[in-house]
């Protein structure tokens, strides 16, 4: 009798069918009798993994450019993440500059509890973790120079700081042997359909490359242009709708009270350009120096559209109606010098500088719609604002490179500086700089020293001991408020030690069952540091003296090698004390969000992951996930309520079940076709869990969207794609509006 796989009731009904295809992949069935496949051991080899080339003891998802080409619709390199196990890069439409990246056991609005690198080089934006300033730099990388994009999870690699304790994203670009080029042209359209607005948003890309190898000499210059138009990213909303008018929509806010939506805000129109220079030299066949130049710019104005009608049918405004303009440059350049001899000694040095040479957002102030030409407004001004990191590396192998041990060592410096004055102006178009309104400054620096070594104790067993110190100080810290006048803060200090330790067993060649425990320090930005907040006509003085979050994680990972694929359960926890999560507060008749640790959360769960070739038929590849977490806070005496608590509830910004399954088949070397899904559950904004109501604007829904995307590849120099994401047109918040159905369409050229 045919033996039926059940599904437990609590598991979400939306998900039984991908955990039935995950279990099929992962069946005995589908190996092939007589397997020779195994669990690969970890040399060094280019083609292999950041976690393989460094030994880290670090459970990692990877994706190659070429798996990226065929199965995501991808306008920007962060897009290629998507369907990696629990990876989540909030970006709310193509062009978007505010898109952190969340985790298993991180948020969508803490860009700074995640690391991103390209080539050594820090893109995460450490000034803040948030959602916005805090977010990521990946526009500074182009998808035609990535080669490969790793992600390894968890803070069990002593070279990473404690921001890695969600995960370490490890963008690798490639030079090139020869002479080669390309041309590129993408286009996307969303229709979109949400209360009174109803429009198709298009967006095009064109990227071009250029490069070669000549002896000891390589160089690579790619650049990129995106056009984009942006859905409604807010709402403007009312407790009641303005006398006299009509066309408001009743809805119900995030907590259920009654809201009416007046209008739609944020339409955003952005023009962006990439430029990036690669220079290599080999001083001989074991060192090589590698200069990295990168520029963007980026040019946006967004605007308002009213759906309220006065009785003759005119269009109305309320006073919050307003418009913006942006004008960005940023400048990065990164000094890499490795050496690559395998043998006793290895080292490497990467020192790299982000610059922010023009941040200016202009933003209207009064009455709409004669505002959208001119008048009263506010110059945000984040010019000057950057970091600057230095990292020094070395290896010695005293038995070589498969001997018992091999140590890893190095240090690290790093300095972030906030520069952020907002001014008044008469003309918030063209006016110049009035009187300074708000403003917030200061400077963190961390000096870490680490060592690693990799101890192999016998043919199936190693352990990996490693800790990393740290000393951390933010200083300069300065605030201005025109209602309190300046206030210097107070420089502040920490230090500490975070010791490393992974045990893996490998019983066979199929098999291998890896422990990880980890301490990091997470330290406060900037931005939490010294940001100000303003109620009404009360300022608060931002909170200099916010501690560290201290973290304690591990990790069992259970790893079995399938015929052409691989399987692997992950256990999971993470306690973090003194964590950092903004918390509201009501002060008179105004409610004010500011930044302040939390007692004590923690993070459990358990993740599934498949990969298989040749599953079922010939030709399909299956990728998929699904993660459980229980996400809780266990102790939060700073959370002060005569109504609510916020002890046992949900952590803020962590879904419980997250999931993905993508399926690319491929009949030949020329065509690739995918079906994808995306899943995840609902989640909380708000510490006490007061957020019920999820489909409106400021609520977090959970979704399914499902994406397919075609390729063809022509001949050897044309390759064409067409793709959907979001085929059934699901209509979700995640804060904001997110896109809906979206047609790609995409054309390249390869000399």
């Amino acid at each position: 009798m045919k033996k039926t796989t059940s599904i437990p009731a609590y598991f979400p009904a939306q998900l039984r069918p991908l955990l039935l295809a995950l279990i099929a992949a992962w069946s005995p069935l589908t190996q092939a009798e007589g397997s020779d496949a195994a669990l690969p051991e970890v040399v060094v080899k280019e083609s292999q993994s950041v976690s393989e080339k460094n030994r880290l003891p670090t459970t990692t998802e990877s994706i190659t450019a070429d798996k990226a080409a065929d199965t995501v619709n991808a306008m920007n390199v962060e897009d290629t993440l998507k369907y990696l196990p629990n990876v989540l890069v909030r970006k709310r439409f193509i062009g978007d500059t505010q898109a952190p990246m969340s985790t298993r056991t991180t948020g969508i609005n803490a860009g700074a509890r995640s690391l991103i690198y390209a080539d050594g080089t820090l893109l995460s934006a450490l000034i803040n973790n948030n959602n916005g300033n805090g977010s990521p730099r990946w526009f500074m990388v182009a998808p035609e120079e990535v080669e490969r994009i790793d992600v390894l999870y968890g803070p069990f690699a002593a070279q990473y700081p404690g921001n890695s304790y969600g995960a370490v994203t490890e963008i690798t670009t490639r030079m090139p042997e020869h002479f080669e080029a390309s041309v590129k042209a993408n286009t996307a359209f969303q229709d979109f359909s949400q209360y009174g607005t109803g429009n198709t948003y298009r967006s095009q890309e064109f990227s071009a490359t250029l490069g070669n190898r000549s002896g000891d000499l390589s160089w690579w210059f790619s650049a990129n242009h995106l056009d984009s138009y942006s859905q409604p990213v807010t709402y403007i909303t009312a407790a009641s709708a303005p006398a006299g008018s009509s066309g408001a929509y009743l809805t119900q806010d995030r907590t259920g009270k009654n809201l009416y939506v007046l209008g739609a805000g944020n339409l955003t129109h952005t023009v962006q350009d990439n430029a990036k220079l690669k220079l290599a030299y080999d001083f001989s066949p074991t060192l090589t120096a590698t200069y990295t130049l990168g520029f963007w710019q980026n040019n946006a104005d967004a605007h308002a559209q009213s759906y309220l009608r006065n009785a003759a049918g005119a269009q109305v405004y309320t006073s919050a109606f307003s418009s913006n303009d942006t004008e960005q440059e940023q400048w990065m350049q990164s000094l890499a010098v490795r050496s690559k001899t395998q043998g006793a000694w290895d080292w490497e040095a990467v020192a790299s500088n982000f610059y922010v040479a023009r941040d200016v957002t202009r933003t209207s102030t009064g009455a709409y719609p004669a505002a959208q030409s001119g008048g009263p407004g506010t110059i945000a001004d984040a010019g000057g604002t950057g970091w600057n990191t230095l990292d020094l590396k070395g290896t010695w192998r005293p038995d070589g490179v498969s001997g018992a041990h091999v140590v890893s060592f190095g240090g690290h410096a790093d300095e972030y500086k906030l520069v952020s004055p907002t001014y008044l102006t008469g003309n918030w178009v063209s006016g110049d700089n009035d009187a300074l309104s708000v403003d917030s400054r200061g400077k963190t620096r961390t000096t870490a020293l680490w060592a690693q070594d990799v101890w192999r104790l016998s043919q199936n067993w190693k352990a990996t001991v490693g800790g990393r110190y740290e000393w951390w100080k933010a200083f300069d810290g300065y605030n201005f408020a025109a209602a309190g006048g300046g206030v210097n803060q107070p420089e502040v200090k920490h230090s500490g030690f975070s010791p490393k330790f992974s045990l893996a067993w490998a019983p066979d060649d199929n098999w291998q069952v890896t422990g990880s425990f980890g301490k990091a320090l997470r330290f406060p930005t900037v931005g939490e540091l010294y940001q100000n907040v303003q109620v009404g006509g009360i300022f608060l003085q931002p909170n200099p003296n916010l501690k560290p979050e201290k973290v304690l994680s591990s990790e069992l990972a259970i790893e079995r090698a399938l015929d052409k694929g691989k399987a692997r359960v992950s256990l999971f926890q993470e306690e973090v004390s003194d964590a950092l999560i903004s918390q509201t507060s009501t002060l008179g008749s105004g409610v004010a969000s500011f930044t302040q640790n939390v007692d004590k959360t923690r993070q459990r769960g358990v993740e599934l992951v498949v990969q298989k070739d040749d599953a079922l038929i010939r030709g399909l590849e299956l990728n998929g996930s699904v993660t459980y977490v229980d996400a809780r806070i266990l102790a939060n005496s700073s959370f002060v309520s005569a109504t609510t608590t916020s002890v046992g509830k949900r952590t803020p910004y962590v879904p419980e079940w997250r999931a993905t399954l993508v399926a690319t088949y491929r009949p030949d070397d020329k065509w690739a076709y995918t079906v994808a899904g995306r899943y995840s559950g609902r989640l909380y904004a708000t510490v006490d869990n007061s957020d019920v109501n999820t489909n409106t604007y400021q609520g977090f829904d959970s979704y399914m969207v499902f994406d397919a995307r075609v390729r063809y590849k022509i001949d050897k120099h044309w390759s064409s794609a067409v793709g959907i994401d979001n085929i059934t047109n699901k209509d979700y918040f995640l804060f904001h509006p997110f896109p809906q159905r979206t047609l790609f369409a995409e054309l390249k050229y390869d000399f």
